[in-house]
């Protein structure tokens, strides 16, 4: 079986020694206060930044998921407000995260063919703490180019930092780390591992900046998780066995310029073929806002329950649509760990079942 499940996805099929030795070298019990745990984080956060060209000057966090990310962000780093560009369900649910927390939060919705207006956006102002935007949404397959991160973080205040959730990107396509101040995303994506755990990556602006307000009400309080993490150390008890699968996977993938190229030629073949086709069609119609790494296409909905259930008869798992977008969508996940084999199936399937 194969899935093309959009998340939690397809791990890497090395996750599976990868467990074994875990157990056999002792991680699944190992002292998360010991020295031998402190070289697992220094080496997997060096594995991080080598890997996905993360600048070294960027600080390394792991969590539990994106939705801690979006916690913390709020407690730490947004004594005032923050602003939310959305067009799909996760970047919503950010925004009403945030809100929850910060009642002045604000947030302006954009079509998925749509790119946000950088010079239009109400609501930014000096009292802005964040701007918060979705790099790759995952409910609705879109995704924000590196040109238009660029040109938001040019134009926000001085005092305000840009933050992307890049859950379903990092790691999977080559990113411009220094375009924004905060990038997170969790692990169950392009990273090929089980849920659990997520990377949040922090500039040093934005390190500069959550020292200064010195918010510690919360276990995973920024600066208290900084303080432990010079030490490579944590705050609280880590999942020692994500970050063990992290850091073996890590060191066994090709560096990011290369998988990105790698998913990029994937993606042009399927929209190439769906670009043609009649039944199923792409559900980003805009070429500049379509995603890389999860392709969305669109049918009536008994065509789409029928292009399931097909297809998981044949051993391939489609993601389903997510939201509004749910019956009439089904998503096509483009992560590393997927293999080659399991796409050139896909595509045959189409072509026979389907053309």
């Amino acid at each position: 079986m194969y899935t093309f499940n959009p998340g939690p996805s397809q791990v890497y099929p090395q996750v599976r020694q990868y467990l074994q030795d875990a157990f056999d070298e002792g991680w699944l019990s190992a002292q998360h206060r010991g020295e031998r745990f402190v070289q697992l984080m220094r080496q997997t956060v060096t594995e991080l930044k080598n890997k996905l060209n993360i600048p070294q000057d960027y600080t390394v966090f792991f969590m539990s998921s994106a939705t801690e990310c979006w916690e913390v962000l709020a407690q730490s780093l947004t004594p005032n407000k923050s602003l939310h560009l959305y067009s799909g369900a996760f970047g919503e649910k950010w925004f009403e995260y945030a809100k929850a927390l910060r009642p002045n939060s604000t947030g302006i919705k954009f079509g998925i063919d749509e790119i946000p207006d950088a010079n239009n956006l109400p609501g930014l102002d000096e009292q802005t703490d964040l701007v918060c935007i979705t790099q790759n949404e995952t409910s609705n397959a879109t995704q924000l180019r590196d040109g238009v991160v660029l040109n938001l973080y040019n134009r926000l205040p001085g005092n305000t930092l840009l933050a992307v959730d890049a859950t379903s990107s990092l790691a999977g396509i080559q990113l411009k780390y220094i375009k924004a101040d905060i990038w997170y995303a969790s692990v169950q994506k392009c990273f090929g591992q089980p849920a659990g755990l997520s990377v949040m990556l922090l500039s040093p602006r934005a390190v500069e900046r959550f020292r200064k307000i010195n918010e510690r009400s919360h276990y995973n309080s920024l600066t208290a998780q900084y303080e432990k993490m010079l030490n490579f150390q944590t705050t609280h008890t880590p999942n020692v066995l994500g970050i063990y699968l992290l850091s073996r996977t890590l060191h066994d993938r090709p560096a990011i310029k290369f998988t990105h190229q790698h998913l990029q030629d994937r993606a042009t073949k399927l929209y190439d073929y769906f670009d043609q086709a009649t039944q199923l069609t792409p559900m980003v119609q805009n070429p500049e806002t379509r995603s890389t790494t999860v392709i969305g296409l669109q049918a009536s909905a008994p065509l789409i329950e029928e292009v399931k259930r097909r297809a998981l008869s044949q051993g391939l798992q489609l993601g389903s649509g997510y939201g509004t977008w749910k019956p009439t969508t089904l998503r096509i996940a483009n992560f590393p760990a997927i293999p080659d084999a399991a796409f050139e199936q896909l595509v045959q399937f189409f072509a026979r079942e389907f053309a």
